[in-house]
Formats: C-alpha cells, structure tokens, sequence
C-alpha cells in the first residue's frame, strides 16, 4: 500500500499529465517515449538540436505514438537516415524541410526515410519538403551509387503519401521495392507530391499491386540513366505490377522519358500487368514521352493490359511514343484520345511514334491500338517509325484511327493493313545465316605480339562481352581487362566465365566495377576458349593480352559502346557470298560503317547508320580464304554510342589486325 505522501504526489502529476495533454502538449525527456500509443507527439519536445536533429525525429517516430508532428521550429530538421515506424501517421507542418546531413549517408543504400515491410504508414506534408544532397553524392568522398532515395519503401502495405516535396535525392525521389520475395507493395496512395531534381528518377515501381498515384509532378529528373519521371522495372518474373493507375500526373523537363514501362523480366508467367495512365501529360521530357519495352519472343514477354486514356505527350526529343520488342501476342497496349504533339521536332530519324525490334526479338512487334487519337507534327513524314535490326521482324497488329495535324492541314486516316505498309514497308534484307564454330578446323594465329593483340584495347563491349582466343597445351595464358562505367550508369562487380573448348566451365573470376582485374589460367589443350561476363550498361575493355584474343560473335550480334576502328576477319574458302550487319541504337545513335576488302578497297560504306544495314559482298572466285574487314567511324550526324556488329556466313571472330585473324575453315 501506497504512503499517503507517496500517493498524494503521485495524483498530483497525474493531474499535471492531464492538464498538459488536454492542451495538445506532450511531456518531454525519458517518459515521452512510454505510455503514448493511440496518441500525438511533436518531434520536437524530443530534443530538437540543429546541428543534428536525428535523434530527435527518430525517438518521435519510435514512441509508438499514432501520429508524430515534425514541427515547424524555423530551421530545417537536419538528420541521418530516418526509419518510419507501422501504425503511424508523419504529419510535416507547413514550411517544415528535412535536410539530409551534410557528409552523412555514404553508405549506397542509405536513403532519407525508409520502410521496410511496414503496414499502415501515411506522410503528410503539403507545404514541407524532404530534400537530400544530390551534388555532393557525385562527389570524391561517396562511392558512385543510383540508390540514396528520398522514400525508399519495400513489401509495404496500406501506405500514403501526401502533400510532400521530395528532392534532390541520390538516386529516387520515391522507390517502391521489395524487402521480401513474394511481398508487392500494396495498397499505395500517393497523392499531390512534386518528385524534382532527383539523381535516377522522380519515382521508381519495382513491384506494387494496388498503387494509386494521383495529381502528382515529377520533374527535372537527371543524373543517371534512364532518368525518367516515373520508371516501371521489375527485377524478377516474380514481381508484380498489377492495378497500378496514375490520374492527373504530369512528368516534365526530365532528362530521361516521361512514363517509362521497361518489363522484359517478367514473363508469360508472371502476373499480368494492368497499368492505367489517366489525364497524364509529359512535357519537354528527353527522348520519349512514354515508352514500353518487353521480352520477345512470346514466352518471354508478359501478359496483362497497359492503357493510356486521354493523355498528353508533347516535345519530347526523339518519339512521342516508343514501343520496345513488344510481340503482338504479348500485353495489350491501347491509347484512347491522346495527343502526340511536336515530338522529335529537331530528329529527322525520329517520329511521333516508333517501333524498335532490338537484337534477340524473333517474333513480330505489334499488338498496339490507337483510338481516336491526335498527332501534330512539323514535319512531313510518316508517322510511325520501324526501327528494325533483326533483318525484318515486322509490325502486325496495329490499329484505331489517328487525326494528323501538319500547319494548317488535318486528316483523319484509319489504321488498315494496306495502311500500316505503306507507313512502314516490309525490310527487304537477305537472309544469311550466322555461322557455328563447332566442327570447324582451327589453325592457330600468325601473329603472337603483345603489341598486336592489346590493339583490341579501343573495343568497348556492352551489356554480353563474348571474347575468344586459341591457345596450346601448356601454354600460360594471362589477360588484363577493364570493366569501366558508361556515362554515370551504376554499377556492381561482374563475373568473367571461361569455357574450355570442349564446353566445360574451367573458371570463375570477379571483375570489379571501375578497376582492372587479372585473369590467369593454364591451357589443358589446344583449341578456342570462350570468355564471357556480363556487364550490363557499362562496359568490358581489354588492356593486355598474352595470346591473341577475338571479339566473339558466335551467340548474337558484338555490341559495342563508342567504338571506331577496324576489324578483321576470315572469309574461309568455299564462302562465295557474306554478309556484315551494322547498325546502331537508333532514336539519335548511328554509325559510319565501310566494308573493306583483302586489297583495302573500300566494296561498299555507309553514314549514319541507325537501323540495320547489311554489307554484302560476292566472291565469284572463292576458292581461297582471305582477310577482309570492317571500318566503324563517328557518324556524320547522329551520336556514336551504342552500336552493333553481325557477321553472316564466315566465322563470326573479330581481330585486330590481319595477321592476327584466325584461319578457320567448315
């Protein structure tokens, strides 16, 4: 039993906690951070320093408290990363800015608030802004990363978002990601938020069902690629996209494009996507205001329905629309009432919309519907655009009816078959097939010089770097390679596989991101080793070699980043006709490309070649193998970046220098 003393001290500070609280007023100190759920606590009576205000905020978001008030104390709320907390509501009062830590947040994950597998979270905070440091992040001090978001949340559940102002993140203003396998985020509001200045995007969806994003602008968007306003990229064929709808959003002045959908990981067995775009615009983005990518063929492209209703994308720099592999047997896409307006205005390669069969689509691009939709155009061309490098893939499934505005000229036309080839005519390129090494006689190179073989050093190699080289039992075989970063893309070690010549994986070894590795193995017996790494959008470069090594272009095309020079390769005997494909990116990224024969004539050349070009040349004699070659130069007009070589009909090697070329006969 209680002390009368005792208990009369204690009802008079329970009569105190009341008579504050009835005010709106939380204690402060120890017992702040006890006894408060169901109730509202300002951030600030737990200790507001300016200097560092970390530890306040996270104590006020750690009480348990239903609802914490980040208040407006007339300095901005200066922290470290903050983790927000289920079952509560952040309230930012008006004119409120949290500020990230100047020299905080080195670590490539650190993000400005975080929630991972939470439920039941809102933010609140129409007139306060959250903002990070995006200038200091590209600096000496930070390792180079794409994932210090503003918002990062993941497998989240019942969440909003309303109000704020996110800026200036390292990487997104908002990432919806996955913390467990199997859990989308779902059931997201994001509602009345600006995305700006932001390092990758305004907002990235990896994986959400549920997700509304409404009256929001992402704008300003540029530091590394894709830049978008908004970028929808699953990582996995079991991440989802399903019932996810952006009403009244606007995307402008990113450097990337407006509404980005890049989907080829999920398949025909992931979930179907449904994605609705409502009263959207995109204004001034860079090359697209919307574009679609998917897998192709069929199996690899997924299902589902993505629609645009009575949208808007205007002056975006190379397409209004872009279509990207997308089979006809794969997600419908439909736009209903939307207006292309002055897109590409400044690209003569460009169009208001356009198709890209990129390398490895086998089936035809289609599946596409415009209904009563609008393009104005400056100038006379057709609109739309196949840009094709598989050698004819075609367009099928096209259809609705299209009002083109040119000056002062309008005309209705209705989207037939007759109509789609007239726009878009069937590519009359020969069909040479690519050679398999297999069963092929090898004999080994001329040339052994260090000096010839580390001429390969100018090659940069993209996405697949494939190389070969021939070595002899015994031999010692050493190579020194580069795996460099293209532009400000991110990136993380890779790993290089070598194959023996019968097929069997001889060794593993990492390539860290932006450093020079050493890869060293002994030879068990003659014949072509394979080396293959994976280095995404950066690059793979060759600086020293011991023995003579080939780009290998046995499995696809040899793509290439920022590449001039010549190579070399071997016309075996009995090869009467070949072919040399050559193409670039497309949308503003070509090559000048020359076929140049054993004499060093120059058979045939090219400019500005952005969608495939195939060189041919017929040997009336081929009785004899020979060297011949193929000359990549800066184009004329368009941007040399990515580019792309196919050899057709010879051994699919590329060397340096003639004397360098591997004999290889059927």
């Amino acid at each position: 039993m209680l002390k009368p003393r005792t208990a009369s001290l204690l009802a008079t500070w329970a009569m105190f906690f009341v008579c504050l609280t009835s005010f709106g007023v939380e204690p402060s100190g120890p017992s702040a951070a006890r006894g408060t759920a169901g109730r509202v606590v300002k951030a600030s009576s737990f200790g507001f320093d300016e200097a560092d205000a970390t530890r306040a905020l996270q104590a006020a978001i750690d009480s348990g408290a239903a609802k914490v008030i980040v208040d407006n104390v007339g300095k901005p709320w200066i922290v470290d990363p903050i983790a927000l907390a289920s079952n509560q509501e952040v309230f930012f009062e008006k004119g409120v800015e949290v500020l990230a830590k100047k020299g905080g947040f080195k670590g490539t994950n650190d993000s400005l608030f975080r929630a991972h597998l939470r439920k039941n979270v809102t933010l609140t905070g129409y007139g306060a802004t959250l903002r990070m440091r995006r200038g200091d992040y590209a600096g000496p001090d930070y390792q180079k990363a794409e994932w210090r978001h503003v918002l990062d949340l993941r497998s989240c559940e019942h969440v909003r978002i309303r109000g704020l102002t996110l800026a200036e993140s390292g990487g997104d203003g908002i990432y919806l990601g996955t913390a467990k396998a199997g859990v989308p985020n779902k059931d997201i509001q994001i509602q009345d938020v600006v995305c700006e200045k932001n390092y990758r995007q305004g907002i990235s969806v990896i994986n959400a069902e549920d997700l509304l994003i409404e009256n929001c602008v992402l704008r300003d968007t540029a530091g590394t690629p894709p830049q978008a306003g908004i970028d929808f990229e699953p990582n996995r064929p079991d991440e989802r996209l399903v019932n996810c709808t952006l009403r009244h959003c606007v995307s402008e002045n990113n450097a990337g494009g407006g509404f980005v959908m890049y989907v080829p990981p999920l398949t025909a067995a992931s979930a179907p996507v449904s994605l609705r775009f409502e009263n959207c615009r995109s204004v001034g983005d860079g090359p697209h205001a919307v574009a679609i990518y998917t897998g192709n063929p069929p199996d690899k492209a997924v299902r589902g329905a993505i629609e645009f209703t009575d949208c808007t994308f205007e002056a975006s720099k190379n397409a209004g629309v872009l279509v990207g592999n997308k089979p006809a047997a794969g997600c419908r896409l439909r736009f209903i009432r939307c207006s292309i307006l002055d897109v590409a205005a400044a690209d003569e390669h460009g169009a208001p919309i356009v198709f890209m069969a990129n390398a490895g689509a086998t089936e035809p691009l289609g599946g596409v519907a415009f209904e009563d939709c609008t393009i104005r155009d400056r100038a006379r061309r057709k609109p739309i655009l196949l840009h094709d490098v598989t050698g004819g893939i075609g367009l099928i499934d096209v259809s609705g009816r299209l009002t083109l505005q040119i000056g002062d000229e309008s005309k209705t036309v209705t989207i037939t078959e007759k109509q789609l080839a007239e726009w878009v005519p069937a590519t009359a390129i020969r069909a040479i097939p690519r050679l398999s090494l297999a069963n092929m006689t090898i004999k080994p190179p001329v040339a052994k010089s260090k000096e010839k073989t580390a001429s390969l050093d100018f090659a940069r190699l993209r996405q697949t770097a494939r190389l070969a080289l021939y070595a002899a039992p015994g031999d010692d075989v050493l190579l020194r390679v580069r795996h460099a970063q293209v532009a400000q893309y991110g990136g993380s070690d890779a790993t290089l596989t070598i194959v023996s010549p019968s097929g069997s994986q001889m060794q593993q070894v990492s390539l860290p991101f932006q450093r020079e590795s050493e890869i060293r193995f002994r030879v068990p017996a003659s014949g072509l080793y394979r080396l293959t790494a994976d280095v995404g959008l950066n690059c793979l470069q060759i600086v020293s070699a011991s023995h003579t090594v080939y780009l290998d272009g046995e499995a696809g095309p040899i793509h290439l980043m920022s590449s001039p020079g010549e190579f070399f390769f071997w016309v075996p005997a009995g090869a009467r006709r070949f072919g040399v494909r050559v193409f670039g990116e497309g949308l503003g990224e070509g090559v000048k490309a020359a076929l140049v024969d054993p004499q060093g004539r120059v058979v045939e050349q090219d400019d500005d070649i952005a969608q495939l070009r195939q060189f041919e040349a017929t040997r009336p004699d081929g009785s004899t193998g020979e060297v011949w070659s193929i000359r990549l130069a800066k184009p004329s007009r368009l941007c040399l970046e990515d580019h792309y070589i196919d050899l057709r009909g010879v051994p699919p090697l590329l060397a340096a220098s003639p004397d360098a070329v591997l004999r290889i006969d059927p």
